[in-house]
């Protein structure tokens, strides 16, 4: 790759990562990622198999996204009902699409066991400590883009990441 044409894809990357900042998306992501790493604690709890921990993970952000979607219509109808502005079909639609992705995306560690990358302990570990990273990356995002300096989004990140941590040591403690 040339100089100019890395330059051109970084760029690209930038924009790309600066529009799903400035989406509806960021919250519904975390909001799933939130669902989802409460759903794999209580999964290893009771671990069964990587398929059932796939099927748990999916039909819950469906059911989830699904919840999501209903509340927004209803919302909707009730603000057209008083003349007031609400979002566009294609916003909402994207929104509950990162809700489901959200939850969701964890099943990815629990496919590599099922196709044995891993055992079902690691896929566990993984979408655990992923998750965890995602919450507090956003965190950390959200406070820059808020125009708070480096130590603050730090802090903000890191507060987000312990109340996390502790929700999976409180989980592990428990069982």
């Amino acid at each position: 790759m040339t100089g100019e044409a890395s330059t051109a894809a970084v760029r690209g990357w930038r924009g790309r990562v600066l529009a799903h900042l400035r989406s509806g998306q960021v919250s519904k992501i975390v909001y799933g990622s939130i669902i989802g790493l409460a759903l794999v604690l209580t999964l290893e709890a009771h671990p069964s198999t990587p398929g059932v921990v796939i099927g748990s993970l999916v039909a819950t952000g469906f059911a989830v996204g699904l919840a999501e979607l209903y509340s927004e219509v209803i919302g909707a109808h009730t603000k057209k009902g008083l003349g007031e502005e609400h979002a566009a079909t294609a916003e909402v639609v994207e929104e509950t699409a990162a809700v489901i992705i959200g939850v969701s995306f964890p099943a990815v560690f629990f496919v590599g066991s099922a196709i044995g990358l891993w055992e079902l302990d690691t896929a566990f570990q993984l979408a655990k400590w992923t998750g965890l990273g995602l919450i507090a990356g956003y965190g950390y995002l959200a406070a820059r883009l808020s125009g708070a300096g480096v130590p603050r989004a730090l802090l903000q990140a890191s507060g987000v990441a312990i109340i996390a941590a502790l929700l999976i040591a409180f989980k592990a403690i428990l069982h």
